[in-house]
């Protein structure tokens, strides 16, 4: 594994902008805000040729009775207890505060090794008389860092390396299947990845909107490899009116790109809403295998009709991904959950299909004898061949005499019976249509 190396401090001095420049990506959100970082957060840095993961973490208020601060606080430390090393971030703004000595005396007691960064340290040269302060902490010499503009974070880095155990990852992860966990707020997101890792590993509230960071968990079990993406739960339009919610659901999008698999999460004492449909529809845009789980099954009134018309009433609000299964969980009792880790790894296997072109073209030319392809104004659509160009999702290239001939109707026949042979389910499909250069026909 990857030495770990966790990133702490109290709120808002800078441990989210410092995080992103390691990193070298926008992987955290970065906010005046205090406490806009809730959760753990993870990325990749590598510096002199040694490779470490780097864990963001909210701003640790000792003492705070906030229900919101105390969970982070509880974050934090888990993510102390995980870390080979840790960069302790302060603000020579600010110069050294009540907090600072409280966090610092916290640090001492992990007995881990500790980096003092002393932040926003942004103009060149001897450093100011607030600099010194620091020393006071007694963590050894602080290093001054803007992490704004990059300067310092070389010799830190330098000094986070000094204390790094051997880097001993040396398999192969290409096995590992990421999973989105994605939904509307409070639609149990969290409460799912908890259940799977059996720690809290996200912060768990009723507050809708807990969760504004995607976050990873690395999760081996019987069935194989995973990680675990849970995102901030996307809200409609009109209710993203803070900077904070904004970022959150750019980031949700970003957390479905990295993803193999999304699990889309609904509220099943809710129902459908429009919420729903537009996330889904991110993870039908990019092409991602997706499973829809309905959450809280538990909790909903039962007689022996209830799933069958709750799976129809679905189908048909989810017409528009009707190759993405249904299931029916709780997470809170971890109901199904096995089922769930059998459902992503089969999907995950129908979005990286191959067919071969040889297979393909069987079934267009059973399909078009079938079904004739339509005609415009006397003039007819041929296709000559079909070959599979790419896979995640599976994308066909169909070539044609003319293209706008080929209505959608036809290509949605297409498609259904290439299903029908091939199954690909759980996975959504990419037809591109290529109409053959008349001069070089043969």
């Amino acid at each position: 594994m990857k030495p770990v190396v966790a990133v702490v401090g109290r709120p808002n001095v800078g441990k989210s902008t410092l995080f992103n420049k390691l990193c070298g990506q926008r992987l955290a959100i970065v906010d005046d805000t205090p406490g806009v970082t809730r959760d753990r957060i993870y990325g990749e840095c590598e510096w002199l040729g040694h490779e470490m993961l780097l864990i963001d973490t909210g701003g640790i208020e000792p003492y705070s009775d906030d229900i919101i601060l105390s969970q982070m606080r509880r974050q934090a430390q888990l993510a102390i207890d995980s870390a080979d090393v840790i960069i302790f971030v302060t603000d020579v703004r600010t110069g050294v505060v009540a907090t600072d000595e409280e966090v610092a005396a916290m640090l001492q007691k992990s007995g881990k090794p500790i980096v003092l960064c002393v932040n926003k340290s942004d103009s060149l040269g001897d450093p100011p008389a607030e600099f010194y302060e620091f020393y006071n902490l007694c963590l050894g010499d602080p290093i001054q860092v803007s992490a704004v503009h990059g300067h310092g974070t070389g010799d830190l880095l330098d000094k986070v390396i000094e204390y790094l155990p051997e880097n001993t990852e040396d398999e192969e992860e290409s096995d590992t299947v990421k999973v989105a966990v994605i939904g509307k707020p409070n639609a149990g997101k969290s409460s799912l990845v908890n259940k799977i890792v059996g720690e809290e590993r996200m912060i768990v509230s009723d507050i809708a909107g807990t969760t504004r960071d995607a976050t990873d968990t690395l999760v081996e079990n019987k069935y194989g490899s995973f990680v675990f993406i849970d995102t901030a739960g996307l809200r409609r339009k009109s209710k993203v009116d803070d900077a904070i919610e904004k970022y959150s659901v750019i980031r949700a999008r970003m957390a479905v790109e990295r993803a193999n698999v999304c699990v889309i999460m609904i509220d099943a004492t809710e129902g459908f809403t429009e919420q729903d449909s537009k996330v889904a529809g991110i993870a039908h845009e990019l092409g991602k295998a997706s499973i829809i789980a309905v959450n809280k099954w538990d909790l909903v009134e039962k007689d022996g009709k209830t799933m069958d018309s709750f799976r129809k009433k679905l189908m048909n609000d989810f017409s528009f991904m009707s190759y993405a299964p249904i299931i029916f969980i709780s997470a809170k009792t971890g109901q199904r959950i096995d089922r769930l880790f059998e459902l992503i790894k089969y999907v995950d296997t129908q979005n990286a299909m191959r067919i071969s072109t040889g297979k393909l073209n069987d079934v267009l030319a059973s399909a078009t004898a079938r079904v004739q392809p339509p005609t415009d104004k006397g003039k007819r659509l041929k296709i000559y061949y079909m070959t599979q160009a790419s896979t995640r999702p599976p994308t066909f290239v169909c070539f044609v005499n003319n293209k706008d001939l080929f209505h959608y109707s036809y290509q949605r026949y297409l498609d259904n019976r290439i299903r029908e042979v091939f199954g690909l389910e759980g996975t959504p499909t990419k037809f591109v249509i290529r109409e053959r250069d008349k001069n070089n026909k043969k």
